[in-house]
């Protein structure tokens, strides 16, 4: 059945002398190797089957269609089943369509246009865009069993396909290529300033008016230095651009560099130089020969800056500011001994609370009776003033009182001038020589040796300014005292102390802070006598005299006052206000001590009296426990 029908089909043909020959072909349920056979004996072409392909096909055709279509419609068919046609030779081979590139496809040159329905091998030249960029963008147009490769080498695909998907992919090949006859390259020469510089303000540009992912969008600014000149490659319009950018920026002065000294007024040039320096190390210059280079000159206190104009222009804005004239803090300091014994006594005497230099007394608690609010703390611990003249002028009376009555001793009263964020220290004491060993010669004997050590306060101050009205202090007091100074004899080494307070405060342009904590105790021996009976020979020694032993705790504390100056003509006018402050403070404590003696205290002579005469019993009582006594 099946061959008459094939019979059938191809009596019916009607054949067309022309160039190409038309046929009428119409079937349907038609096994593959049937229509591989009817397609060789039409198209007069030997195929070679080396697989066996079942299945069948139907083809219904309305018009003729021409004979070589019929290869077209049979490639069609065995791609259904994984199998292809290629040319070999003088006939056609059935293959798989996987291995159809390894089979020896015919190769069509470059640049040929190709067609027909067999499967070939072109190698596309690709122009303005790099090879593997190009065959990301097509690969999804290759038929499945195709195969495509880049050469890199000569920026080339190599592709196996179907004719009619390689002319397709050239086509859109052509349109998303750069074609390198787009672009023109012109070379211009610098006039005015150095090329190398202004390249790097035009790649700058470039950047942003040029979208760098757009290839026929760039444009290459290419630098040669031996012509002090440029080549600009890119399409015509955007080279243009660029070259209207160079002759409107070419306009600077040929010199290299621009040299320029800074004097400074306010800073130290060996500061200001290191942090230029610290700054430019950071800096990140896409041309490297435009990093400045800066130095200083301590002779004439100024910063010498060598560069591109540009950046040196900015290193002077950096030195202005680093310039300006710098907050000042005036520190009065009033370093004062308050003897503890006295103090509680003087308390004692004017009805004061306590006026001990202890726990919850002292020069603080004082202040209730000057006119100031009460401030009592430990001796420890650092109090703040209030800002206003009453309580300023109360703790001044109250310092000035106990120096008046030998509750205090006034060590020393030193002002310093410290600079903003600057360190400046006080030293009050004195250079004593002890004792550090003997040292035994055969000859001259024994020789003592002896080294020089300070001892005294060192007061340490560092403000830092946050606005013209208030500072922070940081604050450290150290007292070094010789407890001992030893005996080189009997190898007793010498005894020291070392008392250490570090402390910091805010404080308002003239509040007073108080800093304590550093408390010395001294053992004193003391003879107490009767006047006249205590002369008498032998008997007045041990009836009407006795020596005692007190250990007396002293306690130093320093009372420190800033005052925040933001220009150097206020200082004139800050020491003339405090001389001013001084005489009204001598007026304030004439007024308050008058006012004491008149409303608590006691006449000074009838104090002394009393204190005798309980001296006096005190020495009798003493007498009842005295070993002599039994033998009067």
């Amino acid at each position: 059945m099946k061959l008459i029908r094939l019979v059938f089909l191809v009596s019916s043909l009607v054949f067309v002398l022309s160039a190409r020959e038309q046929v009428n072909v119409n079937f349907s349920d038609l096994e593959i190797n049937d229509f591989i056979k009817l397609t060789s004996k039409i198209t007069n072409k030997n195929i070679l089957i080396n697989n066996n392909i079942t299945g069948t096909v139907n083809f219904v055709s309305s018009t003729p269609v021409y004979d070589d279509e019929l290869i077209s419609i049979l490639v069609s068919v065995l791609e259904s089943k994984g199998y292809t046609l290629i040319s070999n030779g003088s006939l056609y081979e059935i293959v798989r369509s996987t291995e159809a590139a390894q089979q020896n496809v015919s190769v069509v040159t470059n640049g040929k246009n190709v067609s027909g329905s067999i499967m070939v091998t072109q190698a596309i030249k690709i122009v303005g865009e790099n090879v593997d960029i190009i065959a990301a963008k097509i690969r999804y147009l290759i038929s499945k069993t195709a195969k495509l490769m880049t050469m890199k080498e000569n920026n080339t695909l190599l592709l196996t396909d179907y004719p009619k998907n390689i002319e397709t992919i050239k086509q859109v090949i052509k349109e998303i290529d750069v074609n390198n006859s787009k672009f023109i390259v012109k070379i211009i020469y610098m006039k005015n300033t150095e090329a190398k510089k202004l390249q790097v303000r035009l790649l700058d540009v470039a950047k942003s008016i040029f979208n760098p992912n757009i290839d026929s969008e760039q444009v290459k600014i290419i630098l040669d230095e031996n012509i002090n000149g440029m080549i600009i490659v890119g399409n015509k319009k955007n080279v243009e651009r660029i070259e209207e950018l160079i002759s409107k920026l070419d306009v600077e002065s040929s010199i290299d560099n621009s040299v320029k000294i800074f004097s400074l007024k306010n800073s130290d040039a060996k500061a200001v130089l290191a942090s230029l320096t610290e700054i430019i190390a950071k800096q990140i210059y896409s041309d490297p020969s435009l990093k400045p280079s800066v130095s200083m000159s301590e002779d004439i206190n100024a910063i010498i800056a060598i560069g591109d104009p540009s950046i040196v222009k900015g290193i002077e804005f950096i030195i202005n500011e680093l310039d300006k004239e710098k907050y000042q803090v005036y520190v009065q300091a009033r370093i004062i001994n308050i003897y503890k014994k006295n103090a509680e006594d003087l308390g004692i005497k004017y009805g004061f609370d306590g006026a001990a230099v202890s726990s919850n007394g002292g020069l603080y608690s004082l202040a209730t009776n000057f006119g100031g609010a009460s401030i009592s703390t430990a001796a420890s611990t650092l109090i703040t003033m209030p800002a206003n003249i009453t309580s300023g002028f109360a703790l001044g009376a109250a310092i000035d009182f106990l120096e008046k009555n030998d509750a205090s001793k006034s060590i020393s009263n030193p002002s310093i001038l410290c600079i903003n964020n600057k360190e400046s220290s006080i030293y009050v004491g004195q250079t004593i020589s002890i004792s550090n060993g003997a040292t035994v010669n055969a000859i001259s004997g024994t020789t003592n040796n002896y080294q020089r050590k300070d001892v005294g306060l060192t007061l340490k101050i560092k403000p830092r300014v946050s606005s013209n009205d208030k500072v922070t202090l940081e604050v450290e007091t150290t007292l070094e005292s010789i407890d001992s100074l030893g005996n080189p004899i009997t190898g007793e080494q010498p005894v020291t102390s070392k008392q250490e307070v570090k402390t910091q405060s805010i404080l308002r342009h003239g509040e007073s802070v108080i800093i304590g904590g550093l408390v010395k105790n001294v053992d004193k021996n003391g003879i107490s006598k009767i006047p006249f009976l205590s002369d008498i020979p032998l008997l007045g020694k041990y009836l009407f005299s006795s020596s005692s032993q007190t250990n007396e705790e002293t306690n130093l504390v320093v009372v420190l006052t800033p005052y925040v100056i933001d220009n150097s003509e206020q200082l004139s006018k800050l020491q003339a206000d405090l001389g001013l402050l001084a005489n009204l403070q001598k007026e304030y404590d004439k007024e308050i001590f008058d006012k004491i003696e008149k409303s608590k205290g006691f006449k000074k002579d009838t104090y002394n009296h009393e204190s005798n005469t309980s001296q006096i019993n005190r020495n009798m009582l003493k007498q009842k426990d005295n070993p002599f006594s039994g033998a009067m």
